[in-house]
């Protein structure tokens, strides 16, 4: 239970329940975090905006290599609801998410490529307290992913500390989109997944 209760959509403005109607198109369920964003609609909107815009430019990096990054960066901040939701975003991307439960031996483990070992070495140095990047590392980088996907990186990276950060400070916990009903669209015609909504549907 989140330490501030997400805003049922009986409660919800107009705009936010749009803002529900559309999360709940888009992933069979209202993530929490956005539900307790509502609050703030203001900051809700500037978050979906934001996301969405992520989506959309973050495309230099392989999606296996930015995909496992977000969700190391996840695993290391204690963040149960962003390795829930990262879980069902790599599945969807037709990766294995079998490996995952190895993520805790990438820089040995044959299961990861020399590439996602650089890139999950990244977000293990920057998700530390004092970040600990060396230049070196970001030289490597640059070298095998280019500038632009070196500044991907980074970025996605410090998108989820921030998430992570922000969800655990609020004891938002995972939802069921691994181990339940909650998936990409399409969602079935029926709303049977709309029982996952939580406080959005009440």
């Amino acid at each position: 239970m989140p330490r501030i209760p997400g805003v049922p959509t009986k409660a919800a403005s107009r705009f936010t329940r749009l803002a529900y109607r559309f999360a709940r198109k888009k992933f069979g369920a209202v993530p929490e975090p956005v539900t307790v964003s509502a609050h703030h609609p203001g900051l809700m909107w500037t978050e979906a905006v934001h996301e969405l815009m992520i989506e959309r430019a973050a495309k230099k990096l392989p999606p296996n290599v930015r995909d496992l990054a977000v969700y190391r960066t996840a695993v290391q901040l204690g963040c149960s609801w962003c390795v829930d939701f990262g879980t069902m975003l790599i599945k969807h991307q037709g990766l294995d998410i079998e490996r995952l439960k190895h993520i805790d031996e990438y820089a040995t483990s044959e299961l990861f490529t020399g590439e996602e070992r650089l890139a999950l070495a990244y977000a293990d140095a920057m998700t530390e307290s004092p970040v600990r990047v060396t230049d070196e590392q970001v030289a490597e980088l640059e070298t095998v992913f280019g500038r632009q996907g070196l500044l991907e990186l980074t970025y996605m990276i410090a998108v989820e500390n921030m998430r992570g950060r922000m969800n655990s400070a609020l004891e938002i916990t995972d939802q069921g989109f691994t181990s339940g009903d909650a998936c990409l669209i399409p969602v079935p015609a029926d709303g049977s997944r709309d029982s996952l909504s939580g406080l959005a549907q009440s």
